[in-house]
């Protein structure tokens, strides 16, 4: 199991609208030579940031913000603005464990209750952590000077 990449890109994202808003206009195109993908998949995370009330975007000569402050964006909301998570799930199981099995017959009920803890662990931790953290973090990494 890996969580795309989707949710890495898009705090990469929207750490370097904050880091470089006041001295560049916020494109797709500025945005992925920072990320080093294509436009394109940087377009389609903007529009599902946007969509979650995370970004907000000015067609024309305006480029891309952060529609809350940083310190009301967490991590966990970035996840959910981004990833396609089933029904909320982050583990899918199996749908028909052979039930004529010992195992099969009891593996949801062993395991189903651990893996929700488990979702459950890594949703509070992501929502304990905001951009804002992040951006302090990066701001004490770069150097005076610095470019992309």
């Amino acid at each position: 199991m890996q969580i795309s990449s989707r949710f890495t890109i898009a705090v990469h994202v929207l750490v370097c609208i904050e880091v470089f808003k006041k001295d560049y206009k916020i494109t797709s195109e500025f945005l992925s030579s920072s990320v080093n993908v294509n436009p394109v998949v940087i377009r389609k995370l903007i529009q599902q940031l946007k969509k979650a009330g995370l970004v907000c975007v000015v067609r024309g000569s305006g480029g891309a913000d952060t529609a809350k402050p940083l310190d009301q964006i967490t991590l966990l909301d970035v996840y959910n603005a981004v990833e396609c998570v089933d029904s909320g799930e982050l583990f899918h199981f199996h749908e028909n464990p052979n039930l004529l099995c010992p195992v099969g017959k009891n593996i949801h009920a062993v395991l189903d209750e651990r893996l929700e803890k488990i979702q459950k662990a890594m949703e509070d931790e992501m929502q304990s952590v905001t951009l804002l953290d992040l951006l302090n973090r990066m701001q004490n990494r770069l150097q005076p000077g610095s470019e992309i």
